[in-house]
């Protein structure tokens, strides 16, 4: 069995007339964390919407697990190929409750598991973030920052996911969180998950990632393994 979950070829993604992906091929391997790194505007929320199927891509492939999904719609690649998406700026439902917030992201189960399967998800999130379980009933609005993100991040493992998409998590936040949710990233990874992450903080993201590429305007001008890129004078 291969062990590559994801492999991008030759991807092409347009904003109207805007060509923001240039020719990205990039492999993703199963249980590692790949880092998409570069300035504002460099194409890394592009590249993770296109991924995920809320863009299209005019040219190239994306094939999950062997399988082309690069036409399929966004619920279809969430429920049947368990990808989670982590959105740039929260996004999160302000006047409903963490707990409430949290069971969105459970929408895709049905049947008669479906509560168990929730119950599951739960004690999994409040284990990797305990002040959840302690704010469970708040306002999703009224939680700082860092509680927030938590939050989103836990939202998107409440479905189960094998792909973990993660648009800047750090932004906005106190270091004091920012290395919290890392930490929590690297232990995701330790217990099999797949991430990429979107991240502005080149050093950080490199430190906790296996592999990296650098995109700049569209394009993918830097790549290999973190600890390469780590000592790259001109990253």
């Amino acid at each position: 069995m291969s062990d590559l979950l994801l492999n991008v070829s030759d991807l092409n993604t347009y904003y109207g007339v805007i060509h923001a992906l240039k020719n990205i091929s990039m492999e993703v391997k199963k249980g590692t964390i790949v880092s998409v790194i570069g300035a504002n505007g460099a194409g890394k929320s592009t590249f993770l919407k296109t991924l995920i199927g809320l863009l299209k891509a005019k040219t190239g492939k994306i094939e999950y697990n062997g399988e082309d999904i690069t036409k399929l719609s966004t619920h279809e690649i969430v429920r049947k190929y368990s990808v989670s998406l982590v959105p740039e700026r929260r996004q999160l439902f302000g006047p409903l409750s963490v707990l409430d917030n949290l069971k969105l992201g459970t929408y895709k189960f049905s049947g008669r598991g479906r509560e168990v399967k929730i119950k599951v998800n739960l004690n999994r999130v409040y284990k990797l973030f305990p002040v959840l379980k302690e704010r469970a009933n708040q306002k999703a609005e009224t939680l700082s920052g860092g509680e927030q993100q938590m939050v989103v991040i836990g939202r998107a493992l409440m479905a189960d996911p094998e792909l973990l998409l993660l648009d800047e998590p750090s932004l906005g936040l106190a270091p004091f969180f920012v290395q919290m949710i890392f930490n929590t990233l690297v232990e995701l990874r330790r217990k099999g998950l797949t991430i990429i992450l979107v991240e502005q903080n080149a050093r950080l993201a490199l430190k906790i990632s296996d592999y990296a590429v650098v995109l700049e305007t569209g394009k993918i001008t830097l790549k290999g393994s973190s600890l390469e890129l780590l000592k790259d004078e001109k990253l």
